[in-house]
């Protein structure tokens, strides 16, 4: 566990006091033996495709200052803030997967094309290679809209991964894969409960009659 205390000096003069806490060390252990990078290029869209964790973290992380409801607040920071371990994770696999390659194993692999713009680094992009873009994801500033779009992007993240595990034959890598499905699940969950909370602070005969993010009079 590495924490740290620091001080922060802004222009008016005032000192601020911020705590960080990074443990080091993966969420879930990533041991893999065997290269593949066949199979590296097939789960490198979860570290920066179109419903990967990269899109994940930085959706929840950036919705979480326009929701009005501080508990879900709280959850979107939590929930982003596991999506960028999950990102650690990934990055893991795909380095385990590719590293002390021979050319001739990228050649033969077909992950030559990767290797020229990046050799073996962790680069985001989809499994077709489009580069990571922002546009994948969205922030609304509308309650209800962002939790149903959260919702959506934990089901699609649990189909790529389920479209993963079909592909997958090595146990080592299948392991941290399934663990990482099982906890979109429950984030799918948890976003789930926190639209019905949500909806309990609105107008239970039109949910859609204003934005609470802005119209302050809109509770019941």
């Amino acid at each position: 566990m590495t924490s740290g205390l620091g001080y922060v000096t802004l222009g008016h003069g005032k000192e601020y006091e911020f705590m960080w806490t990074y443990e080091r060390r993966l969420q879930y252990p990533v041991k893999i033996t065997r290269c593949n990078p066949k199979i590296a290029q097939v789960i490198i869209s979860q570290f920066g495709g179109p419903d990967g964790e990269m899109s994940a973290s930085m959706r929840y992380l950036a919705q979480r200052y326009s929701m009005p409801n501080r508990s879900v607040a709280g959850l979107l920071t939590d929930i982003g803030t596991e999506e960028l371990a999950h990102l650690e994770i990934v990055a893991a696999i795909v380095h385990q997967l590719t590293k002390d390659l021979t050319p001739d194993q990228i050649a033969a692999s077909g992950f030559d094309k990767y290797y020229v713009d990046h050799t073996l680094g962790i680069w985001p992009q989809a499994a077709g290679g489009i580069p990571f873009n922002a546009c994948e994801f969205q922030v609304k500033g509308d309650p209800i809209t962002d939790l149903y779009e959260d919702m959506a992007a934990e089901q699609k993240a649990r189909s790529t991964y389920d479209n993963i595990l079909r592909l997958v034959k090595d146990p080592e890598v299948a392991d941290p894969i399934r663990f990482l499905r099982e906890r979109e699940i429950v984030h799918f969950q948890r976003f789930g409960e926190a639209l019905r909370r949500t909806q309990d602070t609105l107008n239970p005969k039109n949910f859609y009659a204003y934005n609470p993010a802005i119209d302050k009079n809109s509770c019941k």
